[in-house]
Protein backbone atom coordinates (compact mmCIF):
# COMPACT_ATOMS: atom_id res chain seq x y z
CA UNK A 1 0.00 0.00 0.00
CA UNK A 2 1.28 3.58 -0.52
CA UNK A 3 2.49 5.20 2.29
CA UNK A 4 0.40 8.39 1.81
CA UNK A 5 -3.02 6.03 2.15
CA UNK A 6 -1.30 4.54 5.75
CA UNK A 7 -1.13 8.23 6.82
CA UNK A 8 -4.44 9.46 5.21
CA UNK A 9 -6.98 8.24 4.06
CA UNK A 10 -10.57 9.05 3.49
CA UNK A 11 -13.58 6.93 2.33
CA UNK A 12 -17.06 7.75 1.51
CA UNK A 13 -20.09 6.02 0.40
CA UNK A 14 -23.53 8.43 0.27
CA UNK A 15 -25.13 10.45 -2.32
CA UNK A 16 -24.05 12.44 -4.78
CA UNK A 17 -25.72 16.12 -3.90
CA UNK A 18 -25.17 17.99 -6.75
CA UNK A 19 -23.58 17.40 -10.49
CA UNK A 20 -20.06 18.01 -10.57
CA UNK A 21 -18.00 21.40 -11.42
CA UNK A 22 -15.42 22.84 -12.53
CA UNK A 23 -12.91 24.12 -10.00
CA UNK A 24 -9.50 24.06 -11.51
CA UNK A 25 -6.86 23.18 -13.58
CA UNK A 26 -3.14 21.81 -12.65
CA UNK A 27 -0.25 20.80 -14.58
CA UNK A 28 -2.90 20.51 -17.53
CA UNK A 29 -5.18 18.21 -15.65
CA UNK A 30 -9.21 19.85 -15.05
CA UNK A 31 -10.19 19.13 -11.42
CA UNK A 32 -13.73 19.31 -10.77
CA UNK A 33 -15.52 19.48 -7.43
CA UNK A 34 -19.00 17.81 -5.90
CA UNK A 35 -20.71 17.27 -2.11
CA UNK A 36 -21.45 13.96 -1.10
CA UNK A 37 -23.92 13.87 1.84
CA UNK A 38 -23.50 10.77 4.12
CA UNK A 39 -25.94 10.24 7.21
CA UNK A 40 -24.51 9.45 10.40
CA UNK A 41 -26.55 6.81 12.55
CA UNK A 42 -28.11 9.30 14.44
CA UNK A 43 -29.82 10.82 10.78
CA UNK A 44 -27.95 13.91 10.70
CA UNK A 45 -26.09 14.43 7.22
CA UNK A 46 -23.11 15.94 6.65
CA UNK A 47 -22.08 17.05 3.10
CA UNK A 48 -18.14 16.43 2.36
CA UNK A 49 -17.20 18.62 -0.85
CA UNK A 50 -14.80 16.31 -2.94
CA UNK A 51 -12.17 17.11 -5.70
CA UNK A 52 -11.62 14.50 -8.35
CA UNK A 53 -9.23 14.79 -11.83
CA UNK A 54 -11.55 14.91 -14.94
CA UNK A 55 -10.69 11.54 -16.35
CA UNK A 56 -11.59 9.69 -12.90
CA UNK A 57 -14.48 11.15 -13.34
CA UNK A 58 -15.20 10.62 -16.70
CA UNK A 59 -14.16 6.77 -16.04
CA UNK A 60 -16.84 6.15 -13.19
CA UNK A 61 -19.09 7.79 -15.57
CA UNK A 62 -20.03 10.52 -12.91
CA UNK A 63 -22.50 12.74 -14.24
CA UNK A 64 -25.66 13.45 -12.31
CA UNK A 65 -27.15 12.61 -8.67
CA UNK A 66 -26.79 9.25 -7.63
CA UNK A 67 -25.16 6.81 -4.92
CA UNK A 68 -21.12 7.34 -4.92
CA UNK A 69 -18.63 5.73 -2.88
CA UNK A 70 -15.17 7.44 -2.68
CA UNK A 71 -11.56 6.51 -1.63
CA UNK A 72 -8.94 8.94 -1.31
CA UNK A 73 -6.89 11.65 0.65
CA UNK A 74 -8.43 14.56 3.46
CA UNK A 75 -6.81 17.57 2.22
CA UNK A 76 -6.74 21.36 2.77
CA UNK A 77 -5.55 24.36 1.52
CA UNK A 78 -4.99 27.97 2.85
CA UNK A 79 -7.85 30.29 0.64
CA UNK A 80 -6.66 33.62 0.08
CA UNK A 81 -8.86 34.83 -2.00
CA UNK A 82 -10.89 36.71 0.89
CA UNK A 83 -14.20 34.87 -0.37
CA UNK A 84 -15.45 31.37 1.94
CA UNK A 85 -13.39 29.77 4.76
CA UNK A 86 -9.86 30.46 5.13
CA UNK A 87 -8.93 26.62 5.61
CA UNK A 88 -10.80 24.88 2.61
CA UNK A 89 -10.88 21.16 3.62
CA UNK A 90 -11.78 18.40 0.91
CA UNK A 91 -11.43 14.74 0.17
CA UNK A 92 -8.75 14.54 -2.73
CA UNK A 93 -10.51 11.56 -5.04
CA UNK A 94 -8.17 8.38 -6.01
CA UNK A 95 -10.54 6.04 -6.22
CA UNK A 96 -14.56 6.66 -7.61
CA UNK A 97 -17.64 4.38 -8.16
CA UNK A 98 -20.96 4.38 -8.59
CA UNK A 99 -22.07 2.03 -5.62
CA UNK A 100 -25.03 1.75 -3.25
CA UNK A 101 -25.14 0.50 0.02
CA UNK A 102 -24.92 1.83 3.96
CA UNK A 103 -23.40 5.15 4.13
CA UNK A 104 -19.50 4.92 4.94
CA UNK A 105 -17.31 8.00 6.38
CA UNK A 106 -14.15 6.77 7.81
CA UNK A 107 -10.77 8.62 8.08
CA UNK A 108 -7.53 7.50 9.15
CA UNK A 109 -4.75 9.92 9.95
CA UNK A 110 -1.34 9.89 11.41
CA UNK A 111 0.33 13.05 11.76
CA UNK A 112 1.89 15.04 13.87
CA UNK A 113 -0.04 18.18 16.31
CA UNK A 114 0.83 21.77 15.21
CA UNK A 115 -0.96 23.33 17.63
CA UNK A 116 -1.34 22.95 21.88
CA UNK A 117 -4.64 20.73 22.26
CA UNK A 118 -7.48 23.13 23.45
CA UNK A 119 -10.39 21.53 25.98
CA UNK A 120 -13.79 23.44 26.49
CA UNK A 121 -16.54 22.72 27.36
CA UNK A 122 -20.44 22.81 25.76
CA UNK A 123 -23.06 25.28 27.17
CA UNK A 124 -24.20 21.75 28.77
CA UNK A 125 -20.79 20.99 30.55
CA UNK A 126 -19.63 18.05 27.68
CA UNK A 127 -16.15 18.62 27.19
CA UNK A 128 -14.25 18.77 23.73
CA UNK A 129 -10.65 18.98 22.88
CA UNK A 130 -10.00 21.15 19.47
CA UNK A 131 -7.20 19.51 17.69
CA UNK A 132 -5.08 20.36 14.55
CA UNK A 133 -2.86 17.60 13.11
CA UNK A 134 -0.15 17.94 10.14
CA UNK A 135 -0.28 14.84 7.99
CA UNK A 136 2.59 14.92 5.32
CA UNK A 137 1.85 13.97 2.10
CA UNK A 138 4.30 12.08 -0.36
CA UNK A 139 5.16 15.77 -2.14
CA UNK A 140 6.43 17.53 0.56
CA UNK A 141 3.75 19.10 1.63
CA UNK A 142 1.24 18.74 4.73
CA UNK A 143 -2.32 18.59 5.24
CA UNK A 144 -3.46 21.05 8.31
CA UNK A 145 -6.55 19.39 9.80
CA UNK A 146 -8.75 20.17 12.56
CA UNK A 147 -10.19 17.38 14.65
CA UNK A 148 -12.58 17.36 17.57
CA UNK A 149 -12.65 14.85 20.10
CA UNK A 150 -14.97 14.39 23.53
CA UNK A 151 -15.11 13.04 27.14
CA UNK A 152 -12.66 11.36 28.69
CA UNK A 153 -10.78 10.55 25.29
CA UNK A 154 -10.83 14.97 25.30
CA UNK A 155 -9.33 15.27 28.71
CA UNK A 156 -6.72 12.48 27.84
CA UNK A 157 -5.63 14.61 24.58
CA UNK A 158 -5.82 17.84 26.15
CA UNK A 159 -2.28 16.89 27.51
CA UNK A 160 -0.42 16.36 24.64
CA UNK A 161 2.08 18.90 23.18
CA UNK A 162 3.10 19.77 20.12
CA UNK A 163 4.93 17.75 18.23
CA UNK A 164 3.31 14.93 19.69
CA UNK A 165 2.90 12.14 17.36
CA UNK A 166 -0.83 10.84 16.42
CA UNK A 167 -2.82 8.09 14.86
CA UNK A 168 -6.38 8.35 14.85
CA UNK A 169 -9.79 7.14 13.26
CA UNK A 170 -12.71 9.47 12.42
CA UNK A 171 -15.49 10.56 10.64
CA UNK A 172 -15.71 13.47 8.69
CA UNK A 173 -18.46 16.43 10.13
CA UNK A 174 -19.64 19.29 8.51
CA UNK A 175 -21.84 22.40 10.97
CA UNK A 176 -23.44 25.23 9.84
CA UNK A 177 -22.80 28.55 12.19
CA UNK A 178 -23.69 31.98 12.10
CA UNK A 179 -20.46 34.32 11.62
CA UNK A 180 -21.08 38.40 11.91
CA UNK A 181 -19.56 40.06 8.71
CA UNK A 182 -19.98 43.79 8.86
CA UNK A 183 -23.04 43.48 11.59
CA UNK A 184 -24.97 40.94 9.11
CA UNK A 185 -25.39 37.41 10.01
CA UNK A 186 -23.57 34.57 7.49
CA UNK A 187 -24.42 31.20 7.65
CA UNK A 188 -21.36 29.50 7.26
CA UNK A 189 -20.21 25.69 7.36
CA UNK A 190 -17.27 24.22 9.17
CA UNK A 191 -15.23 20.57 8.38
CA UNK A 192 -13.43 19.13 11.11
CA UNK A 193 -12.23 14.83 11.74
CA UNK A 194 -14.62 14.00 14.66
CA UNK A 195 -12.42 11.31 16.54
CA UNK A 196 -13.77 7.79 17.19
CA UNK A 197 -10.77 5.70 18.11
Amino acid sequence: MDESNIRNRALLRGVLAAAPRYSHTSRGEHFYTFPVETRRLSGTADTINVIARESLLAAAEVFEAGNIYVSGELRSFNNRSGEGAKLVITVFARELMLESGEDVNEVFLDGTLCKLPVLRSTPRGREICDLMLAVNRRCGRSDYLPCICWGRRAREYSLLQTGDRLSLTGRIQSRQYIKMIDGEPVEKTAYEVSITG
